[in-house]
């Protein structure tokens, strides 16, 4: 069965959203003239709004009707079709939705893309710049030549894609919630079906936001120093760090840490590799958290066994638990919960690993509270 426009239009989004991943460049096998072409639309697609919407819906309406000489976008002109229809119907709301650059109704409300006759070499339209009107004009020509349509929409959907992650996004703080409210809604936050990588990193900035409360207001960490948080792509070893959050002592030397796993079951293996971490550090307490289930019986047994041999050895309390009955015993802990939310939400807007959509998740969770 045909897909429908709406459904065509996300497919192909989703496409480009698993394309970009968390990468800042655009992945395409189109040749060079080609793509700086359609770099031309991207760089003028906040400016020339109308530009990149004709742009768009005349690329899908091509490819899903291969026989229609897209340049012709008025049903006035002979063997025209309605390019304005269309928009209206599909492509800005998709826009909207996408938070894309997007017109109010429909690019061909803008004057210099409304006039009666093709897009042709010939179109008198006043586009602005001068680079814009050409690199518009040419790739219409090329399409209509037989260049490959979808290949331009997935260039174009994923430059606009890496531009929206760019962009800042302001992010909701609410107050007063219960623990159990904010347990939930961090939840829903780190297990949303995210289509770019980060979302492991949304754990750690949650328990690093707890314990930017936690140093300043119980006795246990009195003239300790929480380092800062590192970049998501630092690795423990090459940076010398034993965990995702580590303190120290007024001596500068490790007192406790936190290793944060999303998604992996806790095992024994983790453990061991852990101890081979901090073993030469006189660290005290050392956390393995992970938001997956606990593990079976057999394997907790056998973590327990690790657990208890490091103590004796080393001397550090290792605990390994489940992040959320976690973060549900350190809010109790807490005087004010939203200085909790006030810290996650600032890590969130601040860490360059996370893209737009773990941000827009959060606001899209926020707004389901009743």
């Amino acid at each position: 069965m045909a897909l429908t426009v709406s459904e065509f239009l996300n497919e192909e989004y989703n496409k480009a959203m698993t394309v970009v991943g968390s990468k800042e460049t655009i992945m395409s096998d189109l040749n060079e003239a080609e793509q700086a072409l359609l770099n031309t639309i991207l760089q003028y697609s906040e400016q020339a709004k109308g530009v990149l919407t004709v742009f768009i819906t005349s690329i899908v309406y091509k490819i899903l009707n291969p026989s229609q000489d897209i340049r012709k976008h008025q049903d006035s002109i002979e063997g025209g079709y309605s390019g304005r229809t269309f928009d209206s119907k599909n492509i800005t709301p998709f826009l909207k939705q996408c938070k894309f650059p997007a017109m109010a109704e429909s690019g061909w409300l803008t004057r210099s893309l409304e006039q009666k006759v093709p897009y042709d070499k010939n179109y008198t339209g006043a586009i602005k710049p001068d680079s814009l009107k050409a690199a518009f004009l040419t790739l219409f020509d090329n399409i209509q030549n037989g260049a490959n349509a979808k290949k331009y929409l997935s260039y174009i959907f994923q430059g606009l894609i890496i531009k929206r992650n760019q962009h800042t996004i302001d992010l909701a703080k609410p107050t007063t919630l219960s623990i159990n409210t904010i347990l939930w809604i961090l939840d829903k936050h780190f297990n949303s079906p995210y289509k770019a990588e980060g979302a492991s990193r949304l754990p750690v900035l949650a328990l690093y936001a707890i314990y930017e409360c936690l140093v300043n207001e119980t006795k246990r960490f009195e003239s300790k120093e929480m380092l800062p948080i590192e970049s998501h792509t630092s690795a423990d070893r090459r940076s010398g760090r034993i965990g995702d959050i580590e303190i120290i002592d007024e001596n500068k030397r490790s007192f406790e840490a936190v290793e944060v796993k999303h998604g992996i079951v806790l095992s024994l293996q983790l453990i061991t590799d852990a101890y081979s971490k901090f073993q030469t550090t006189p660290v005290n307490r050392y956390y393995i958290l992970s938001t997956a289930p606990p593990p079976a019986k057999e394997e907790l047994d056998k973590i327990q066994d690790e657990i208890q041999r490091i103590k004796n050895v080393h001397g550090c309390q290792v605990i390994a638990n489940g992040i959320m009955p976690s973060l549900k015993y350190y809010l109790r802990l807490l005087d004010n919960t939203f200085e909790f939310i006030d810290n996650y939400v600032n890590l969130l807007e601040a860490d360059t690993a996370l893209k737009f959509e773990h941000k827009e998740s959060w606001n899209k969770i926020i707004s389901e509270l009743r």
